[in-house]
């Protein structure tokens, strides 16, 4: 089945941080404080998938404050830090929302990603994102992660759906 069509059937879209709403970099002050890197272009797709209808999903391996931060200023509800087994939190959220594995889309950059991802109708993988993870996934940003990649699949998503336009007309006015 062509992407568009699978696409064209996402109704949640799981996200992974670290590599993907970040670049992946860990920034330390002059104290050894750790801060993260996020892109604003990826906060505005992720209102423009919220507008859309389109439910949305953040399971990390990593608990971080800024990360918790971040995702509350998105309004994100459902996020699930420190996860590094992530496939029983994917379970346990299609079984809550009544959803399909068809209906699930899951975009990320490692390992830690892949058990999520062979499960999705819709596996996909930031650019940058480890050649294995590449290999499973059925779309490919052209973007790396941190760098605008998660605003480019809300994109690829809502206009597979037919809501892109709509939510750019509304935005323009």
């Amino acid at each position: 089945m062509h992407v568009e069509k699978l696409a064209a059937k996402i109704k949640l879209l799981i996200l992974d941080v670290d590599g993907v709403l970040t670049d992946g970099g860990l920034y330390y002050d002059h104290q050894g404080n750790v801060t993260k890197r996020f892109n604003v272009q990826d906060g505005l797709g992720i209102k423009f998938a919220q507008q859309a209808g389109l439910q949305l999903a953040v399971i990390t391996g990593l608990n971080h404050g800024a990360v918790e931060n971040r995702i509350k200023e998105l309004g994100i509800t459902e996020y699930y830090p420190g996860q590094r087994k992530k496939l029983p939190f994917y379970e346990k959220l299609i079984q809550e929302k009544g959803l399909k594995p068809e209906e699930v889309a899951y975009i990320g950059d490692d390992w830690i990603d892949v058990p999520v991802m062979l499960k999705v109708g819709l596996p996909m993988a930031v650019c940058n994102a480890q050649p294995e993870v590449i290999g499973i996934s059925k779309w490919v940003s052209k973007k790396p992660g941190g760098h605008g990649a998660v605003r480019e699949a809300i994109a690829f998503l809502l206009d597979c759906q037919g809501l892109l336009e709509n939510i750019w007309l509304e935005w323009a006015e």
